[in-house]
Order: structure tokens, then sequence, then C-alpha cells
């Protein structure tokens, strides 16, 4: 039997207060209209892929969500603490590290000059729409596929990251790819697309449910699953914590990720938006990817933007 200790620690983490002098505070903008239609759902021919155009850019204007945030001291994200290179608990320093932070970070470097001023919410990825729609979080940013049905509840920004679903084997398995698994369990996290995309499979696997991935990892080192099922950039945070594990099979979805902003704070979307646009452009997006994801081979062009 594989054995795996997991430590799961919910923390409100401070990622460092380094003081910064904060950029210009730019004049009031009307907003109103802004504001209907951030509050407003989805339209029906709703393209997930399509956010919200950065009208104002990097301005941040009196009275919006950006100086609210900058007036707190902190940005608040919502992300897990359990997948590896893109957030995931240090154990040497207990840091919240990896590729989602470092999005993180370059907006709050956007806000407030610095990028230490990230506070870290670690929720299951079940509440990672409540949490932004509540606003326990100022943004989730968790490997987080954007769609229609999440869209009617949050905001998300233009796509960060593209992924695909594939699975995660034994070595010794002759598992090639997920239709090789019906009717054996699989493992995939509770309210994740990753599950939802295990039932549309035929031959259908058997869905097994767990908190996050680490207690998937955990299931499946303990043998009560046979198998693995997610994204592919979560995979192989995980096959690298386990050396008799293997990430198999072509994806069989693509799951383009995104940040998750509340319908409330357009105004904030679309400033991710404008961070997210200078760092395609500057090249910040591909010292990101190289310093988490060079293992995966060379840096692929960031997503391009797409606007409503």
């Amino acid at each position: 039997m594989r054995v795996l200790a997991v430590v799961a620690t919910v923390a409100l983490l401070a990622a460092g207060c380094t003081p910064a002098p904060p950029p210009p505070v730019d004049a009031p903008r009307p907003s109103p209209a802004a504001s209907a239609a951030g509050s407003a759902p989805a339209a029906p021919e709703c393209d997930p892929r399509k956010s919200w155009r950065p009208t104002q850019g990097l301005r941040i204007a009196a009275g919006s969500r950006m100086a609210e945030i900058r007036e707190r001291g902190h940005l608040i994200l919502g992300t897990s603490q359990d997948t590896l290179l893109f957030s995931s608990r240090n154990p040497f320093t207990g840091a919240i590290e990896g590729f989602d932070v470092d999005m993180a970070r370059e907006i709050s470097r956007a806000v407030f000059g610095s990028p230490d001023k990230v506070r870290i919410l670690v929720i299951p990825r079940s509440r990672r729409v409540e949490a932004v729609a509540k606003g326990e979080v100022d943004l989730a940013i968790n490997t987080m596929t954007t769609n229609c049905a999440r869209w009617q509840q949050v905001d998300f920004s233009t796509v960060y990251y593209e992924a695909g679903q594939k699975v995660l084997v034994g070595k010794d398995s002759t598992v090639t790819r997920i239709e090789d698994l019906h009717d054996r369990p699989v493992c995939a996290a509770d309210g994740s697309t990753s599950l939802e995309n295990l039932a549309k499979v035929d031959p259908k696997p058997i869905p097994v449910a767990r908190r996050d991935f680490g207690e998937c990892l955990v299931a499946f080192q303990q043998n009560e699953v046979e198998a693995i099922s997610t994204d592919d950039t979560i995979l192989a945070g995980l096959a690298a914590q386990d050396p008799y594990a293997k990430v198999v099979g072509p994806p069989f979805t693509r799951e383009p990720y995104a940040i998750a902003v509340s319908k409330e704070h357009r105004d904030l979307t679309e400033f991710v938006n404008a961070v997210l646009e200078r760092m395609r452009a500057d090249g910040t997006w591909k010292r990101v990817y190289d310093r988490w994801l060079h293992d995966s081979g060379p840096a692929p062009k960031p997503p391009a933007a797409d606007y409503r």
C-alpha cells in the first residue's frame, strides 16, 4: 500500500506586507452602466471565454473596487493548497505558492505597487464560486474552468491558461485512455468540472468524489480508486508526488482557466483583464510559466484575450 501523509490546514495566510508606494488614484469616473451590466446574468448565448473589455486599462478610479481594496491594504485570494505547481503549500516556508498565486501577485502589484499584498484564504473547490459570490474573497484563482453555468453566478476574466482533462494511473497499469476505465472507480474533486466530465464519458467509469485532489491521491495510493482524472496540469503535480504513478491518454476535454470575480464588481474584472493584457505583452506571463511549468516544455503563447 502506498501511503502519503496529507496535512489539510485551512488558513488565512499573509503573503507579505512590504510597504511600497501605491500608484496614483485617478479622478472618479461614472460607471452606472458598467455596474448594471456587471450584475446582470450571462446572456443565453454565453461564450465562457469572452470577458469584459478593460475600458479603463490599469487606472484606479476613486470609489472603484480597486480603490476599496487598496484602502483595506491587501487583496484576498481564494485558492487551494494542494495543487502542486499552481497553488500548494511550501513544506519549508509554509507559504502557498505556484502559477495561480503568481497571477494574484501581479494583480497586487498593479493595485499596490507591490506583489506582496496578497492574503490567501484556502477554500475547497466545491466552494470557489460561493466564496466569490458572497464576497469572502476578491478573486478565486484555482485552476478553475470558465463555463456558462458558472458565469450565471460570477464573472470571469479572460482565459489565462489552457488545460485538458487526462487520467493518472499506476505505472504498471495497461490503461491508456479514459474509456479503458469502464465500471472502475475514478476519483475527482467534489465541485470540479472534472467530476462532471466523468459522468459524460461513454463507456462510463464510476465517479468517486473527494474534497480535493490531495485526498484523491491518498485514495489512489490506498487502492480505493484505480485512477484520478482531472486537468493535465493538476495531474502533473500529483504524479510528481508519487513515483508509482503516470499520466496517460490524450486530453478528452478542453479546460480554459480564468479568474473568478464577483458580478458586483465588473470594474475589478476589467482591471484584472488589463493586468493579464500587460502580462501577455511584456513577457511576465512567460516568466511565470518558466518559473513553475518549465518541466512541461517551452512556454506556449499565452491564451489570447477574447472580449464580449
